[in-house]
């Protein structure tokens, strides 16, 4: 038999399996079957977690009352996913991931500027959702009696990991199936959360809370945002490049921004009434946010309990770990789309054993690093927006892999904007945790020379680097590259 022989016939195996064999290259028209509905799965299914309740208490610790906090959470998660919706369309458009489709917008090889920052922050993302499930695994048996040290620390571990890899190697068919299933139960296990805690709720302690300042409330929405949406917003054509050329661009906007935001919004606003009402709890998820909201639960739910929060955080992961493998080949890494999932694996799984076994704090640090990665994937979310309205066709799907076709192989315009949007955003922003992210201690050079108040200033908490590098994406991308698209598009 031929070697093309026994090579379609191995393909053809690993299809039947159900095995995504694309990676960064244009989905066939026959493959293009989803519909925009189809959507509302993967994102509901990776944000329906537990963990959402946690995000109330990193809302109320910037100081801002209950109502304040329940306008920043809403604008914050539903504006963030729509965004998201938004770069959803050039998935449709360009029927290949985020990073590819970013090509059109920052030039064939200028793409790997955005493309390393795209990767660091999937792998960050993958690698806090797995450190999650291990440590509400360990919260967990200790609270059951089963013993939650070192031995269950290293299988809780192992086991994540091999199910995140698992699913992501798979591919895009076995994790839409996958989420759909997801969905259900960590859905319903998530309202018996819900049912079973509600006596905790204080409403008169939860409205006693004393109102904030402005820029506080911009700091909350900041993290908020960062959080939700534009933690993702990356990877957002990465599930919609499936979709049928004819589907509905508005759809497309629409079942993304509900899929993602709908249950992060329900539970945010429940876990604010939660952790509004006691200081432990709002003290605790510091820590161990899944174990904290354990402690509320009854003996009896704790198995279901984390059972659902393991399958959550491990459904976010896969979304995480499938991106940052088509990013990685986005960047000229020679190896297949699984190989390239398993290499971050690898990532995810040392990344995990350091915190979880030698880092005294996690969360502190990990808040510095979305801040800190926020700003230029703000600018690049900008940059790729302002694009996607100056087009009025589909890509050329040609010259996306071709530095001498018409992307060209830089487009100064939109590096140059990234670059200083970037600049103008890290100097609007300030580290909030020196002592666990003293790293990041350089940011917020322009809060004194701005007349802001310096970094010791009300505006140091605001954060609005990350709002500021949005807008001069948007706006630069929009004015400095209309004559650009217009000819590529001549």
């Amino acid at each position: 038999m031929s070697d093309t022989a026994t090579t379609g016939s191995g393909l053809e195996q690993t299809r039947r399996l159900g095995v995504e064999t694309t990676g960064i290259e244009i989905i066939e028209e026959s493959e293009r079957t989803a519909r925009p509905q189809d959507l509302f799965w993967p994102w509901f299914a990776a944000n329906v977690s537990v963990f959402g309740l946690s995000y109330a208490s990193f809302v109320l610790y910037f100081g801002i009352s209950f109502w304040q906090s329940v306008v920043v959470s809403v604008i914050g998660i539903v504006v963030s996913f729509l965004l998201c919706g938004v770069i959803a369309i050039a998935g449709k458009r360009g029927s290949a991931p985020t990073m590819i489709l970013s090509r059109a917008a920052f030039g064939v090889n200028g793409q790997k500027v955005p493309g390393v920052i795209s990767w660091l922050t999937s792998i960050g993302w993958e690698t806090f959702l797995a450190i999650l499930a291990v440590l509400a695994t360990s919260t967990i048996f200790t609270r059951l009696g089963w013993g939650g040290g070192t031995g269950t620390k290293v299988v809780a571990a192992v086991v994540v990991a091999a199910l995140v890899v698992s699913a992501s190697v798979a591919g895009y068919h076995i994790i839409m199936r996958m989420q759909s299933v997801l969905t259900w139960i960590t859905g319903i296990v998530t309202v018996l959360y819900m049912v079973l805690t509600l006596d905790e709720i204080d409403f008169s302690a939860v409205m006693d809370i004393p109102s904030g300042s402005t820029q506080a409330v911009i700091g909350a929405l900041v993290m908020v945002m960062t959080g939700f949406g534009l933690g993702w917003i990356n990877i957002a054509a990465d599930w919609s490049r499936y979709q049928k050329r004819t589907a509905s661009g508005p759809s497309i906007v629409v079942w993304n921004t509900l899929g993602g935001a709908l249950a992060p919004v329900v539970l945010v606003l429940f876990g604010l009434a939660l952790a509004g009402s006691s200081t432990e709890i709002l003290d605790g998820v510091a820590g161990d946010p899944i174990g904290t909201l354990a402690t509320l639960l009854p003996t009896w739910f704790l198995v279901p309990f984390l059972l659902a929060a393991i399958l959550s955080l491990v459904s976010g992961a896969v979304l995480g770990i499938y991106s940052s493998g088509l990013t990685l080949l986005s960047l000229g890494v020679k190896l297949k789309r699984p190989q390239a999932a398993a290499v971050d694996g690898v990532l995810l799984t040392i990344g995990t054993i350091y915190v979880v076994f030698f880092a005294d704090n996690f969360i502190n640090p990990f808040q510095s690093f979305l801040i800190t990665l926020g700003v230029p994937l703000a600018a690049w979310a900008g940059i790729m927006i302002a694009d996607l309205a100056l087009r009025k066709r589909d890509y050329d799907e040609d010259a996306l892999f071709d530095a001498s076709g018409r992307y060209g192989a830089f487009d100064r315009a939109a590096i140059g904007t990234m670059a200083v949007a970037s600049v103008v955003g890290w100097g609007l922003v300030v580290n909030l945790f020196a002592d666990d992210a003293s790293w990041n201690n350089w940011q917020g050079y322009l809060l004194g020379p701005l007349g802001l108040g310096g970094k010791d200033g009300t505006w140091a908490f605001a954060n609005v680097g990350v709002l500021v590098a949005l807008v001069i994406g948007l706006v630069g991308g929009y004015l400095l590259r209309r004559r650009t698209v217009a000819h590529q598009e001549a």
